[in-house]
């Protein structure tokens, strides 16, 4: 006889079915009372474990932000352009998970303080392993680059990650968030990220960074 599996908490039913609601729709066009119809609970109900829209907001990032604390230090140990790649599509792998925040951050900055400072810190986390992964690939004398050099490209790789889903949302707002879409997209992010490196990878790297690139965006 089988043991019947337990049924899974409401808390983490919400946080699961708010999460598929805000990738899809977006943050700001899903309202309590959506969430609570498509979990076919009173609102009464949700409320009870998240009193406020912004708690499963700010539940989520939380979530969002510990993958990508786990995540991180990953980037010290980067040594060649296949390491590289892996990391930055695992990061953006990450951020697709959770894409209704890039999406929309902006607009969820400006109205919750607690995620616009909190995002302040994951900003500064992920520079700094941008930092990491290019001083990793430095030791191993596959990237030669100055230290002014390293601060400006570690910054437009933050800047890259943090925003492709939403440069990518602005030039297809009907699919490019799709799931169908995630392997096209998240591809393309860790392609353009690389790219930054390319003109201070020694040649044979650059060479297998171009083959990488011209595979994975055939």
């Amino acid at each position: 006889m089988t043991e019947r599996k337990k049924p899974r908490r409401t808390a983490e039913r919400i946080l699961e079915v708010t999460l598929a609601l805000f990738n899809r729709f977006g943050e700001p066009n899903v309202s309590t009372t959506l969430i609570s119809a498509e979990l076919g609970i009173s609102p009464g109900n949700l409320y009870y474990h998240y009193p406020a829209k912004d708690e499963l907001v700010n539940t989520l990032f939380d979530r969002h932000a510990q993958a990508l604390t786990e995540l991180m230090p990953a980037a010290a140990g980067v040594e060649n352009v296949e390491d590289a790649w892996l990391f930055l599509h695992m990061l953006f792998e990450a951020t697709w998970e959770y894409r209704f925040l890039y999406r929309d951050l902006n607009d969820l900055l400006s109205k919750n303080r607690r995620l616009e400072t909190q995002f302040q810190v994951l900003l500064r986390e992920r520079e700094r392993a941008m930092h990491d992964l290019l001083s990793g690939l430095s030791r191993a004398k596959v990237l030669h680059i100055t230290p002014a050099e390293a601060a400006t490209t570690a910054t437009a790789l933050t800047v890259l990650i943090t925003y492709w889903l939403s440069f990518e949302y602005v030039r297809d707002p009907r699919h490019a968030l799709e799931p169908e879409q995630a392997a096209t997209a998240l591809a393309r992010g860790a392609v353009h990220g690389l790219s930054l490196l390319a003109p201070f990878l020694e040649p044979a790297s650059r060479a297998h960074l171009n083959g990488l690139a011209s595979a994975y965006l055939a």
